[in-house]
């Protein structure tokens, strides 16, 4: 059994593509599409793999698309388990205009699970041991309770393991209320979670105290976009920004910070060290085109541009 298992629940078979020029009512005329297995989860394993990480990653897939997914995932040689399920995987599109370099991304709603479906990475949880990690990561498709992910923290307790949830809305406040080890909201959904339209300043670390203080989570890491991100234990506030890159996607961005961070803390980092990476990793995946995702070259180089930075 690999110590980090990431669950995703809502994969996509994700297709990029670029047009001379977006314009209404007219055939547009698309290069060559590439297609990658992508989705929250998907996504962090496949980071993860780029940085010499070995990972479990745990899937739902089904129909036409599933199958195709999974053949992709086989390709990639990262370990995984696939659970079938009864309707088609969804897929995403991702275009890029050429005249602009402006990238226009179309995320299709998931399929419809039933309680079958989305017990079986549950019970995959429950009936194994060996795991110490579990990180899960994207939305909740239809069908799927929103106190899913507080379910699995139930389970991942009891089996000694840590939990990183990386969702939002519903979904992450009920996995708050269970108790997790580690979130990663971006701003306005830590503001949610803590019943206000707009946190700022000394609000942003007051809020994420607040659910450490309550038991919601050991940690907390507050994306802030272009400004970098935020650490927070029950005793230190750690802020790093983000170095200025020529950016070319922002398809898994979130994603490859998470791996960055479970890497950091799976390797027994500093807390300072572990947000070093995860922005690098994060920042590595913008400057690649499509659904690359980040080379361990490009987080190489910026973690060691962050490490010099001051907190």
């Amino acid at each position: 059994m690999q110590k980090i298992i990431t669950v995703t629940l809502n994969p996509s078979l994700d297709k990029g593509t670029s047009v001379d020029r977006i314009v209404p009512e007219k055939k547009l005329q698309c290069t060559i599409p590439t297609l990658e297995p992508g989705g929250g989860g998907i996504n962090v394993s496949r980071a993860l793999d780029h940085l010499g990480c070995k990972s479990l990653a745990l899937y739902l897939c089904g129909g036409y698309t599933g199958e195709q997914f999974e053949k992709m995932m086989g390709e990639t040689g990262i370990e995984s388990v696939a659970f079938d399920i009864a309707q088609d995987t969804r897929e995403n599109l991702i275009v890029v205009d050429a005249s602009s370099h402006a990238q226009y991304r179309f995320g299709m709603q998931g399929p419809t699970l039933s309680e079958k479906d989305w017990q079986q990475p549950l019970i995959f949880l429950q009936n194994n041991t060996g795991y110490e990690y579990v990180v899960a990561s994207g939305s909740l498709p239809p069908g799927v309770p929103l106190d899913f992910f507080a379910r699995m923290a139930a389970i991942v307790e009891k089996k000694g393991a840590k939990l990183i949830i990386d969702t939002s809305g519903e979904a992450l406040k009920h996995a708050v209320k269970e108790g997790v080890f580690l979130i990663k909201p971006n701003l306005a959904e830590l503001s949610y979670l803590h019943g206000v339209d707009e946190l700022k300043g000394d609000e942003i670390v007051s809020a994420a105290r607040a659910i450490i203080n309550n038991g919601g989570s050991q940690i907390v890491v507050v994306s802030l976009g272009a400004k970098g991100a935020l650490l927070i234990t029950k005793d230190e506030t750690i802020q790093i920004p983000s170095p200025l890159v020529e950016v070319k996607s922002t398809v898994g961005a979130g994603d490859s910070m998470v791996a960055g961070i479970v890497l950091g803390i799976e390797r027994g980092y500093s807390w300072k060290q572990v947000l070093a990476l995860g922005i690098a990793c994060g920042t590595a995946a913008t400057m690649n085109s499509g659904t690359a995702l980040c080379s361990e070259e490009d987080v190489a180089r910026l973690y060691t541009y962050l490490q010099n930075e001051k907190s």
